[in-house]
């Protein structure tokens, strides 16, 4: 299988060599879960889209700090080729800014929540079971850093999982678009880098339960499995 990664962001220079850019840590959480995935990657900040939507099987939207709904072209351009590639019924997953996109393009919403940012590990609950599902705990353990959210979903869409802060968590669009709003890519010690970066902008107590959550144990891998067994599905 070869996955699309459109990138849309990318990593603070001095976080790269420690972490990666974006598209490197889904390749790194992708193939644990499947060592003969090809990726490829395309930066769509600056207009790099494929040439034929065939190009591969299946795309994945990354995580931004952009907000979907700014007005900036290549966001426009993405929101376009999110309704191609939904009238196309190809397969699709989106991560946080990439879930949040899907919504915007589809005839949903996405604004700055009241409830304000989500950092470090969060339980998003699911309250109906996929097929792509492992039938084990209903609970998902997963890393999120956001303060926008979807507050209308686009037509269609199935909510699989939720939490008290993040009512619209994991949403799935016919048989071929995924989408979470936390970050299965992230590593706890990147999640930490986000909060020190941004602690005087998220608040010294969401900095503090954030960093704290971080001694639990995040299940990544877990999505990474289910995200492939959607596309291969």
């Amino acid at each position: 299988m070869k996955i699309g990664i459109l990138k849309t962001d990318a990593v603070r220079p001095e976080w790269v060599p420690d972490f990666g850019e974006y598209p490197d840590m889904f390749v790194a959480l992708l193939g644990r879960a499947d060592p003969d995935l090809e990726f490829v990657v395309y930066d769509v900040e600056e207009g790099i889209y494929p040439e034929d939507v065939d190009e591969v099987d299946a795309y994945l939207i990354t995580g931004s700090k952009s907000s979907v709904y700014e007005d900036k072209q290549w966001i426009t351009d993405l929101m376009a080729f999110v309704r191609e590639l939904n009238a196309r019924k190809k397969k699709l997953v989106g991560i946080c800014f990439g879930h949040q996109i899907v919504a915007q393009a589809l005839g949903g919403k996405t604004e700055k929540s009241t409830k304000g940012w989500g950092q470090g590990l969060h339980t998003h609950t699911f309250v109906e079971t996929p097929d792509w599902h492992d039938d084990e705990s209903a609970d998902l353990h997963i890393l999120v850093s956001h303060q926008d959210q979807v507050v209308q979903n686009a037509e269609g869409a199935r909510v699989l999982a939720s939490s008290e802060f993040c009512e619209n968590a994991v949403v799935q669009i016919g048989k071929h678009i995924l989408t979470f709003q936390g970050h299965p890519e992230f590593l706890p010690e990147y999640s930490r880098e986000i909060m020190d970066y941004r602690r005087e902008m998220i608040g010294e107590g969401v900095y503090a339960s954030g960093v704290a959550s971080l001694t639990r144990a995040q299940e990544g891998d877990r999505v990474a499995r289910w995200i492939l067994r959607f596309l291969k599905g």
